[in-house]
């Protein structure tokens, strides 16, 4: 996340005079402010001074802008406890902030459908659509599909920005609406004083409502006589719980580190979003067609995030992040943007998962190349899982995050390194190549990348292994974590017998 001072928005043209037209959202429009579950929520401070301005802003008789889709969505039932004791949730429930759910929404791309009027101007005028939210992640494409970019606020600053309706305004300086007698209101007019913020927390938040909210979930349950089968009766039709195939097929096969063709090319700053997003199911994704076929009502397809004990749906997952920059996905000679990548030796450019279909039924081995700081973002086990049930062996990338490589070894996926200076430009890669990976894997040590040109031309390049420890060397050997821990316990188990 990068701060941007206020002071700066109209010089980045952010911030700018811009006339309302009635009837019209504005470019920079705020589709969506949401206080939502995580981050802010645990403070009572904020969700009191959220409510506080509610307040404020209704006295003076303002209202959200109607394009705004508005939520407040808490991390506790203890939220609810409190504002009802302070006589604030009516407040915050008529400028749109009612309680939609005490659960993860909006921030992990759950904010649900925007009108469909609304979401049809944004598409027929091009608007350049935003969010604004109390969470803690803003990466492309996670909050909303058509939100371009998402921005991070305080609860307060998110009712504030739902009553404007637009980021394109300094919120310091200009006003966010007219009251009831025509006169301009800032954000000044509405901002609680400390002291009103401290004597609301003091007064309405107590002890009693969390023990309320939490003694019953620990609380111990009296033996009902039921018995349970320890062993999970798995469904077929299932798109939630499947059983994974982490110690079969492919994934079970040898890595032979040779014959390896691109999957994608990419750029720095490849997010865990970009390899395995976490946001709502759209139905013309590859994931939203199989879960039509297999009967799932389109309003049920939920997020990727609820389908990753799924590996069928989540595994369509895979690069299905609509801002992707696959370097290989040239179209009339210019990269195009999307969950796309070219099947080779064809050059046939096509959506990611036939790709990756094709790739699979071919058993073909894939690599992927990429720049600095690939994986960083939420730590999330299925950037990793997702490429390697797509048969990536091998990751070199310029960098890695470190949650992320430490996962990629977890699925046995091997991280390579480009030594300083050398990268897939100054190597000329353009995805048409096949690689192998020659070395013995040992911490850190130096092995060479092959590279196969069309041309027929061979390029042998140093890179460095990524396997820093012993102890990941046997888990990468072992095929990931968990051929590794079956191997333990086989071994455990045959030596006590």
């Amino acid at each position: 996340h990068k701060r941007l001072p206020t002071s700066d928005l109209a010089e980045r043209g952010i911030a700018g005079k811009w006339e309302e037209t009635p009837g019209q959202m504005p470019d920079g429009a705020v589709i969506i402010a949401a206080i939502t579950s995580c981050t802010n929520t645990s403070n009572p401070r904020n969700v009191i001074a959220a409510a506080l301005l509610a307040r404020n802003a209704n006295a003076r008789g303002l209202v959200r802008k109607p394009w705004v889709k508005s939520s407040l969505a808490p991390g506790s039932k203890a939220v609810e406890l409190y504002l009802e004791e302070a006589n604030l949730l009516p407040d915050l429930e008529k400028l749109g902030f009612g309680i939609v759910a005490f659960a993860c929404t909006t921030c992990n791309g759950m904010s649900g459908a925007l009108d469909p009027q609304i979401q049809q101007e944004i598409i027929d005028r091009d608007l350049y659509a935003t969010a604004v939210l109390s969470g803690n992640r803003n990466f492309d494409g996670r909050i909303h599909p058509y939100a371009k970019q998402a921005f991070l606020a305080s609860p307060p600053l998110v009712v504030a920005y739902a009553i404007a309706g637009t980021i394109r305004f300094d919120i310091e300086r200009d006003s966010l609406g007219t009251d009831q007698h025509g006169k301009p209101v800032y954000l000044k007019d509405l901002w609680p004083t400390d002291e009103e913020i401290d004597a609301i927390v003091a007064q309405s938040v107590k002890p009693e409502q969390f023990r309320k909210v939490y003694e019953p979930m620990f609380a111990a349950t009296a033996e009902s006589g039921e018995t349970t089968d320890p062993l999970y009766d798995w469904r077929a039709q299932s798109t939630y719980i499947r059983r994974p195939p982490y110690w079969e097929g492919a994934l079970a096969g040898e890595r032979t580190l040779k014959g390896l063709r691109p999957l994608a090319v990419l750029g720095d700053n490849i997010t865990t979003d970009h390899l395995s997003p976490s946001n709502a199911i759209l139905p013309n994704s590859a994931a939203g067609e199989y879960l039509a076929k297999m009967g799932l009502p389109e309003e049920d397809f939920n997020s990727y995030a609820t389908h990753r004990g799924d590996h069928l749906t989540a595994q369509r997952a895979t690069f299905a992040n609509p801002t992707l920059i696959n370097e290989m996905a040239v179209v009339d000679g210019a990269v195009k943007k999307g969950s796309l990548a070219r099947i080779e030796p064809e050059g046939k450019v096509t959506r990611m998962w036939e790709a990756i279909e094709t790739y699979m039924d071919r058993k073909q081995p894939l690599i992927i190349i990429a720049g600095a700081d690939y994986g960083q973002g939420s730590s999330r086990d299925w950037a990793a899982k997702g490429v390697r049930l797509a048969g990536v062996e091998v990751i070199v990338a310029e960098g890695f995050e470190r949650i992320h490589r430490t996962n990629l070894i977890g699925m046995g996926v091997l991280p390579l390194e480009f030594k300083a200076g050398t990268n897939r430009t100054t190597l000329g890669i353009d995805g048409t190549e096949t690689y192998d990976v020659i070395g013995e894997h040992t911490p850190r040590a130096d092995l060479t990348l092959v590279i196969h040109r069309k041309n027929g031309e061979r390029v042998e390049v140093p890179v460095t292994c990524r396997l820093d420890t012993a102890e990941e060397v046997s888990i990468y050997e072992a095929g990931g974590v968990l051929q590794r821990f079956a191997q333990d316990f086989l071994e455990s188990s045959q030596a006590a017998a």
